[in-house]
């Protein structure tokens, strides 16, 4: 995985909305925030535009997006919110020039769609976070700070007490997933999940608890659990059942579901539709460590790779262009020993 260039006092960073609506109100103490981080906040054409339940039409939303991804001094794109709506745009978005010059693309929920379209397309990290819209007017909030920290390049290192549904063990592996009900919503895309040998994060909002097992069937019959390293469950908040109850508990459904394997599994991660959404890198390798009574999610320390990346790219046709060289010398060389 190729890791975006971390940010630093001066640089530019956009806002934009992929899917639902949003007002000028609700992004104020975000962009005050991070120019208190000493960040330029750049805000998309079509922000505050709206259509529906959407900010602006598809069109206007791929043009904010794609404005952005061009931008040559853009370092981060930060989703304002989530909702519904970006798995309406995905398709049309150009990605070229993202994949010459990566940078962070920075949301949850609904921005699943591009956390999962990225790592799986053009192996470039992206990061699990949270969002404008849940930045405090006053006040300060865990999730916004450890969000700078995470964009400035500190590496999240996460230890918790086990839940009564963990299950121990340890494992290594790239972090994918985030929203099970948009995982659920890419089976058969481009944009679908890949599972395997990575550590899974799953976390929803809102939903019936018969949708959850539901969803974990289509993982499980997909074979998306199978070959799993680890699982890691974050918020399953707010849940709803029908008037005949369905008789378990969003957790017991997902530790229900993965039962008949092996991997580890970890309840309680501070990340999804909670108030302490603490940062997830995606497509980077972490390792699980899941233990009778603490538990831990660590992930790697990794230098900027992106120069790296560019570098290696450069180098490249001029190694080819030595070799070709020195064959033809050998090839004289030889040549000339026989007359």
């Amino acid at each position: 995985m190729i890791t975006p260039e971390f940010l630093k006092p001066g640089d530019k960073v956009a806002i934009v909305a992929t899917a639902r609506k949003i007002s000028p109100a609700e992004v104020e103490s975000a962009v005050k925030t991070m120019e208190s981080w000493g960040l330029e906040v750049v805000i998309g054409d079509s922000l505050f535009a709206e259509d529906r339940q959407f900010a602006g039409n598809d069109m206007q939303r791929t043009n904010d997006f794609q404005a952005m991804l061009d931008h040559p001094e853009i370092r981060a794109i930060i989703c304002a919110r989530g909702g519904y709506g970006t798995v309406r745009i995905i398709d049309g978005l150009d990605f070229s020039s993202f994949i010459k010059h990566p940078k962070w693309i920075v949301g949850y929920s609904d921005i699943t769609v591009l956390h999962n379209h990225i790592n799986n397309l053009y192996g470039i990290e992206t990061l699990h976070a949270t969002m404008p819209v849940n930045f405090p007017v006053t006040g300060e909030l865990p999730a916004v700070e450890a969000l700078k920290y995470a964009l400035f390049g500190e590496s999240p290192d996460y230890k918790i007490k086990t839940g009564m549904l963990s299950r121990s063990g340890h494992a290594r592996g790239e972090v994918v997933g985030g929203n099970l009900s948009i995982l659920y919503s890419l089976s058969g895309t481009p944009s679908s999940l890949d599972t395997q040998g990575k550590i899974l994060f799953i976390e929803d909002l809102d939903e019936y608890l018969y949708h959850i097992d539901r969803m974990m069937m289509n993982l499980k019959r997909s074979g998306k659990l199978e070959n799993l390293a680890g699982l890691v469950v974050g918020g399953l908040t707010d849940m709803r059942d029908n008037s005949v109850p369905y008789g378990m508990t969003a957790e017991e459904i997902v530790a229900d579901a993965v039962k008949p394997y092996k991997f580890p599994v970890l309840f309680g991660i501070p990340a999804g539709h909670i108030k302490e959404n603490m940062p997830l890198i995606m497509g980077r390798e972490a390792v699980l460590d899941v233990n009778a009574e603490c538990s831990a999610l660590t992930f790697t320390s990794k230098a900027n790779s992106s120069k790296t990346g560019k570098f290696k790219s450069q180098v490249k046709p001029l190694v080819f262009i030595l070799g070709f060289f020195a064959l033809l010398y050998i090839l004289y060389a030889l040549l000339l020993g026989k007359m």
